[in-house]
């Protein structure tokens, strides 16, 4: 608990923490964070992207244990922070306690997880989804050159790290659970099951811009209308083919000029889904698609669908790590647990291709997250550390 007060303290602003990646309070809190991890006896670096990982010393393998430091502009003070502190604490622990000869543990704090420049990129840049080329060239989310970006952190001639799969048991991940479930059922730990996928749209409306006051209705070509109408439209059709737990969301949405006396010349919608089948994803695509199409050749403006990056796929927890969360579940918490999906996207997202990943939730007060509000009473942050811990104890007593 004082390790998560003190990294609260980088950014604190209220009851909330503004932490942004590859800001100079983001950047002091990963160094305070590397004396942490080196104290604790591991390995401890900061990479070329900005990760902090702390690597245990004289073993052959290892089980990794990590989460994101960073938050959202306004961000809570334990999204991503939680997981970070929970592998500190257990690698911690383990040294204390007397290691195996041959198991370790190592610790990640992921960089910019919440895509301020580049959604997630700690963990894809280690489990190399690009090259060093390519990440310098390619441009981030607010328009600039990710190589700029790097030199001004100081990280241009820092090597990145790279997964090398035969070091690893598996990687875990704790979060708050970020959403109202655990709460309203009384569960005190959730066993996360997979993490949904995302599609992200944009939708663009081209019509004639014009006067409010003397262009008879029947003749507007009214952009902001017609994304009204298509954002019903696309709201009622997800209602009728959405599975169990599909969730859908209109986001954002501009008119252009944006004037009350003035007919919009231009629109533009910001629409997402997300589910745990990738199949479903594709059939919503698809079905999106064809919508826009029909209401582009019936309407009196243009539109143009946008579909943004797919690269957040979704994905099953490897099931044995699920097995060793859930039976840590079960003896610290005994019938106050539950599998569930998670809704939001992780770098455990990210891993769960390479190398075997779970996670554990804990409740989040309120279901409240991504806001200055988010908190966790603190008896829930104990016993999910708790759960974890014992997981990790029971892989790496069965890998030594």
């Amino acid at each position: 608990m004082n390790d998560l007060n003190t990294l609260r303290s980088y950014g604190s602003v209220g009851n909330g923490v503004v932490r942004t990646a590859f800001s100079d309070i983001d950047m002091k809190s990963r160094h305070w964070l590397l004396d942490q991890l080196t104290t604790t006896g591991l390995k401890a670096s900061i990479d070329g992207v900005g990760n902090v990982i702390g690597k245990a010393q004289d073993c052959s393998r290892s089980l990794l244990i990590g989460s994101h430091s960073d938050t959202q502009p306004t961000g809570g003070w334990l999204d991503g922070a939680l997981g970070v502190i929970y592998g500190l604490e257990i690698a911690r622990t383990y040294q204390e306690t007397g290691r195996l000869a041959n198991v370790g543990i190592d610790v990640a704090s992921w960089m910019d997880e919440e895509g301020t420049y580049f959604s997630s990129l700690g963990s894809r840049s280690f489990c190399g989804e690009f090259t060093d080329a390519e990440l310098l060239d390619s441009r981030s989310i607010q328009g600039g050159r990710m190589g700029d970006l790097l030199r001004q952190a100081g990280l241009d001639d820092t090597p990145r790290a790279i997964l090398d799969p035969e070091r690893y048991l598996g990687y875990l991940e704790a979060h708050i659970e970020q959403g109202p479930f655990l709460e309203q059922t009384g569960y005190k730990i959730g066993v996360v099951t997979s993490i949904v996928g995302v599609r992200d749209f944009v939708i663009h409306f081209h019509g004639c811009q014009n006067h409010a006051g003397t262009t008879p209705m029947d003749l507007r070509q009214d952009a902001g209308m017609a994304a009204i109408h298509a954002a019903y439209g696309l709201d009622r059709m997800l209602s009728k083919s959405a599975r169990e737990k599909t969730v859908w969301t209109i986001g954002d949405i501009k008119f252009h000029p944006g004037a009350a006396s003035i007919v919009p010349g231009g629109a533009r919608i910001s629409f997402q889904v997300r589910d745990a089948d990738e199949g479903f994803l594709d059939f919503v695509t698809q079905e999106v698609r064809v919508y826009i199409e029909k209401l582009d050749a019936s309407s009196k403006v243009t539109l143009e669908l946008e579909l943004l990056d797919d690269s957040v796929h979704a994905v099953e927890m490897n099931q044995r790590m699920q097995d060793y969360c859930a039976r840590a579940a079960e003896r610290l918490a005994p019938g106050e647990w539950m599998n569930m999906q998670s809704g939001a996207a992780h770098d455990a997202q990210v891993l769960a291709p390479n190398i075997a990943s779970g996670m554990i939730f804990v409740p989040s007060i309120g279901g409240i997250s991504h806001d200055f509000n988010e908190d966790t009473a603190e008896e829930d942050i104990i016993l999910g550390c708790q759960v974890m811990a014992a997981a990790v104890e029971a892989i790496l007593q069965d890998e030594g």
